[in-house]
């Protein structure tokens, strides 16, 4: 049985999945002999505070101040947010725990990415993915990427010096741009860029003492401009297309950055999967968009609708699933529009498909998948 499966044959109230995470948060401390903190943000439900923000700062900072021990492991999911925010959290962390690494089996973008990166390790699951860290600068009306922006500058600079003349329209375009304008967009984009060349070569690159393939001893040079590589790919926006875009391990290992397998330890596997699934069902079945959770405290942001009295208490319209082969291990993605029939096309573009009508879908390794208690926990979500 896959775990969402699992977990909604056992239908737990929102009061005992949350007694579960704190479970789950310690069952891991156990294994890895760390502190864990597990902080999502439900990157479905359109919450204004679901960004990362400096309130979600000194949440982390109230939860951990005390905590004794050394090393932290930090469970992450969030579609980004400030910069400033992520900055302020990565100080902190640094400041408090010797050892600091981070757990990424959902989405971590965008600053998330940036705080991700200034992990002495990255442990990522198959299911895990980072984002591309280029800022996005509100200009006018419009938020866009700063590198596309300082690309289209340069560009045109180069144009200029070339031909000595730009066509009218570029002309009348660039005469609409103010001197703070453009430093503000340039900032933006050293800013990301400055952190994390900082913290890789300060933290992930710390053990890297001599290169794999002649032995030659690693100086802080070296690491610099490894680090600033891996930011360059990291921050270029023609490369990943899109804000948003999903980066995952064999993208990561591509660029230069040495990421731990989750899938490689079963137990632990295990113990993040679970994690994972507990989450989902939180945000999907409560007002719930943003949690904080420890095996010692733990808590959770509801976004709560306007009531009158004839106004029925607000359900999810979306339920997005995670069913996992037993056999294989293979994970398959889907959604349920519960408000209307009909596809979600934000969900479609990351890799969801509408959950089958059928009973059992049968895996790519062969194994039947039963759906038929999935689907009565669906229909009761729908009465």
């Amino acid at each position: 049985m896959d775990l969402i499966s699992e977990y909604l044959a056992k239908k737990l109230n929102n009061q005992e999945l949350e007694a579960e995470l704190a479970r789950l948060a310690e069952e891991y401390n156990k294994l890895r002999n760390t502190y864990l903190l597990i902080y999502a943000g439900n990157i479905v439900k359109p919450v204004p505070d679901i960004a990362l923000s400096m309130d979600d700062y000194y949440q982390i900072y109230a939860m951990l101040k005390d905590v004794e021990s050394s090393a932290l492991d930090f469970y992450i999911e969030t579609p980004g947010g400030s910069g400033e925010a992520a900055e302020e959290i990565v100080r902190f962390l640094r400041t408090k725990f010797e050892n600091v690494n981070f757990v990424v089996s959902g989405e971590s973008k965008s600053a998330g990415t940036l705080i991700v990166l200034s992990g002495d390790e990255i442990w990522m699951s198959n299911s895990g993915s980072l984002g591309p860290i280029d800022a996005q600068v509100r200009i006018g009306r419009t938020t866009i990427s700063a590198f596309d922006y300082m690309e289209w500058i340069t560009e045109k600079y180069d144009e200029a010096n070339k031909n000595k003349v730009l066509n009218p329209l570029d002309a009348t375009m660039i005469a609409q741009i103010s001197p703070g304008e453009l430093k503000l967009v340039f900032n933006a984009l050293k800013f990301a860029e400055d952190l994390v060349v900082k913290w890789l070569s300060r933290y992930k690159f710390k053990n890297w003492t001599f290169t794999e393939t002649r032995g030659k001893q690693v100086t802080k040079k070296m690491r610099k401009d490894r680090a600033s590589k891996i930011v360059d790919d990291l921050i270029n926006h023609g490369r990943w297309r899109s804000h948003g875009r999903s980066i995952k391990i064999e993208d990561l290992e591509d660029i230069g950055l040495r990421i731990n397998r989750i899938d490689d330890d079963k137990h632990m596997a295990e113990i993040v999967y679970r994690i994972q699934t507990v989450i989902r069902l939180l945000f999907a079945n409560s007002n719930t968009y943003k949690l904080f959770v420890t095996q010692d405290g733990k808590t959770f942001k509801n976004a709560n609708p306007v009531k009158t009295t004839n106004q029925p208490l607000m359900k999810p319209d979306v339920v997005d699933l995670e069913i996992k082969c037993e056999k294989c291990g293979k994970i398959y993605h889907y959604y349920k529009n519960l408000k209307e029939d009909k596809q979600i096309p934000e969900l479609d573009k990351k890799g969801y498909s509408p959950i089958p009508e059928d009973d059992k879908i049968v895996c790519e390794c062969g194994k039947e998948l039963d759906l038929v208690k999935v689907h009565e926990e669906l229909k009761k979500l729908m009465v």
